[in-house]
């Protein structure tokens, strides 16, 4: 089976369990709390399984990040002045 298949097999479920809730709520009503909950469940997987149908349908080429370019040139030595905040420790002191 495809990747395809199976979201549209999954999205054929999904539909099933809508039909299922429809009837559910028809016998006990949507107001109540357990009813809303799962209501709002079956809307969030709805929109997953959407999400993932377009991630499926994007091509396929290799996602590389940004990249970012380090320069070689030495840092500003003042950067490292409030070093003795740090833990470090001070360079003219010894441990106890």
């Amino acid at each position: 089976m495809s990747v395809h298949d199976d979201i549209t097999s999954v999205q054929r479920s999904l539909d099933d369990m809508y039909r299922s809730l429809g009837r559910l709520e028809h016998q006990l009503g949507s107001g109540g709390l357990e009813m809303r909950r799962v209501r709002l469940d079956a809307d969030h997987l709805r929109e997953s399984v959407a999400l993932l149908r377009e991630a499926a349908a994007a091509p396929d080429t290799a996602r590389r990040p940004d990249l970012v370019t380090i320069s070689d040139t030495p840092y500003d030595i003042s950067l490292w002045t409030d070093s003795d905040d740090e833990g470090l420790g001070a360079r003219d002191r010894r441990a106890p």
